[in-house]
């Protein structure tokens, strides 16, 4: 079964007063029966990574470069992400492939860097709503899927998390029924792509305007195994709702 996982992108978000949130998280959330992740901004990560040592709670970073090191200036490698304490990395957000040009083929290259670094890899897919009125879904993720996953993908160096670009921070959610086909199809395309148990054993996280409120409707979705939650994970009052929902769904 593939696991369950809460995962909070803090995005450029978070100064050193707010590892206080982390603090409260670990303690209000000391063995969680979920997986639970925070991706912090570079300048926390070492940090945080040393708060949450020797508890369940994981550290990742948002991006890294698909070369080991070198002349990129302000550019960070999965070497250096691994070396501050990170267990993960989240590659092919929306707002990197829109705000920095980041083609499916730069996010494989990325993916590939990472996994050599033993880095778990977050692979962002999802459509714009221009896109989604147009009745492209699905075509859109079949392209991203294609190409940002590199051919060494297993179910522990790698997790899929959909992120429909029109709803993230902006309150909107896809229906249910909408969540449930393009899991399915994302799901489906694994099976495919991959042999073995791998298509069936990745974990599939919804992202987009997820928070307490409406986490339990999205986790009782066939092949939502978690939530990659921007927002709502800044605060632990709001991060903690979405974690329990997890464990009990």
């Amino acid at each position: 079964m593939p696991r369950k996982l809460a995962a909070g992108n803090w995005k450029m978000n978070g100064c050193s007063p707010d590892l206080t949130e982390a603090r409260r998280l670990r303690e209000a959330c000391p063995d969680p029966s979920v997986g639970v992740l925070i991706c912090p901004p570079a300048t926390l990560l070492s940090r945080l990574s040393d708060l949450l040592q020797d508890s369940p709670i994981a550290t990742g970073g948002q991006d890294c470069h698909a070369n080991g090191n070198g002349a990129h200036t302000g550019d960070i490698a999965a070497g250096m992400l691994a070396d501050a304490g990170a267990a993960f990395v989240i590659l092919g957000h929306s707002e990197r492939r829109t705000d920095h040009a980041e083609s499916n083929d730069t996010v494989r290259a990325k993916a590939e860097a990472a996994i050599a670094a033993r880095l778990t890899t977050i692979i962002c897919v999802g459509e714009t709503k221009a896109e989604r009125e147009a009745g492209d879904t699905l075509k859109v993720i079949a392209a991203q899927l294609a190409g940002s996953l590199p051919d060494g993908v297993t179910a522990e160096n790698t997790v899929i998390a959909y992120e429909p670009v029109w709803a993230i921070g902006t309150g909107l959610v896809p229906t249910i029924d909408e969540i449930d086909e393009t899991h399915e199809f994302i799901r489906t395309h694994l099976d495919a792509r991959f042999e073995s148990d791998t298509g069936e054993e990745i974990s599939l996280l919804y992202g987009g305007s997820v928070k307490g409120s409406n986490a339990a409707e999205i986790f009782a979705v066939e092949h939502v195994n978690g939530a990659l939650v921007g927002g709502a994970s800044l605060k632990c009052d709001d991060f903690l709702p979405i974690i329990r929902a997890l464990e009990a769904s």
